[in-house]
């Protein structure tokens, strides 16, 4: 008689190796390869895709709009980073089809209205950014991709309404987040990592460094309270997504740690830096003043793109 298997052998068969096409874009702070056995979590929800025959849903909290400091980016609107990022999401999807013919899907969680107020970026720039993304999906045919954000939650309601509505239903409080930060060190560097950036976003301070990084450090809680609220209300829209994250993650954690393009710095994104083509046709992130010292602005559609190295 054949050898008998467990009804389990095959759809964690598929998971592991549906995985091991992203563990090669893992943003992580720790050191070295690792396997897809140390992603427990990861390999137990795309087994339960599996098992049903069904795509993979992933969700992505991220792509909430654009740094308001002129000297990271080109403008509010999506660039050239976004449409690599994007077309390097659907080509992931496209890839796990090959070897999984029900394939996969990625829900952009757009979340810039999340904490639009905290980071001083105009709603009606937020919207546009969210809206600018759904066209360069349709454009470039990116069919794995789709786009969620606050207004699929709380439709016309005014911004601030919504913010409101999102804080009281799941935000945890200031002082467990406070704790959590001094007692945690994976908190502790998003913390770090969201206070520099609002330093480096604010470009019209009028006081002093000090007084803005005693400003930023109180802003930082908030995103991080909304950044949370936002990732449990996806939960409860999208229960059964295997959630990414652009931010770095720790092997083995709930949130797997995806790098959209290369960068010289872990938490470098296109929204808050230009891309630039290498010389050799190679893209890198980096902040636009700095991208204007290394090669020529090259535009796209009458708006700044990228750009090209000399």
């Amino acid at each position: 008689m054949p050898p008998t298997t467990t009804p389990d052998v095959l759809p964690t068969r598929i998971s592991t190796a549906i995985l091991n096409l992203l563990l090669p874009h893992h943003r992580t702070a720790d050191q070295g390869p690792a396997s897809a056995e140390r992603f427990p979590h990861q390999l137990r929800q795309i087994a339960d895709f599996v098992r049903d025959d069904a795509p993979v849903t992933f969700t992505l909290p991220g792509f909430p709009c654009k740094s308001p400091n002129p000297a990271k980016v080109l403008g509010h609107l999506p660039d050239q980073g976004e449409r690599l990022s994007l077309g390097f999401l659907n080509a992931l999807c496209t890839e796990i089809e090959r070897i999984y013919p029900p394939g996969a899907r990625m829900v952009i969680c757009s979340d810039g209205h999340a904490f639009g107020d905290l980071i001083r970026v105009p709603d009606e720039h937020i919207d546009a950014y969210a809206d600018e993304l759904r066209t360069l999906m349709d454009h470039l045919g990116l069919t794995r991709l789709s786009v969620f954000d606050l207004r699929d939650v709380f439709g016309d309601l005014p911004h601030d309404t919504k913010r409101a509505h999102l804080h009281q239903s799941y935000a945890p409080t200031l002082d467990a987040l406070r704790a959590e930060v001094r007692a945690d060190d994976n908190t502790l560097a998003l913390y770090r990592g969201i206070t520099r950036f609002l330093v480096e976003d604010t470009a019209d301070h009028a006081g002093t460094r000090s007084a803005l990084q005693r400003e930023c450090r109180q802003r930082a809680y908030g995103v991080i309270q909304r950044s949370r609220a936002w990732g449990d209300l996806i939960a409860d829209h999208h229960p059964r997504s295997v959630r990414l994250s652009i931010h770095p993650q720790p092997i083995g954690a709930h949130k797997f740690g995806i790098r959209l393009l290369d960068a010289p710095d872990a938490w470098t994104t296109p929204w808050h830096s230009a891309a630039l083509r290498r010389t050799d046709g190679t893209w890198t992130l980096m902040p636009r003043a700095k991208a204007a010292e290394l090669g020529r602005l090259i535009e796209s559609d009458d708006r700044p793109s990228h750009f090209d190295q000399d």
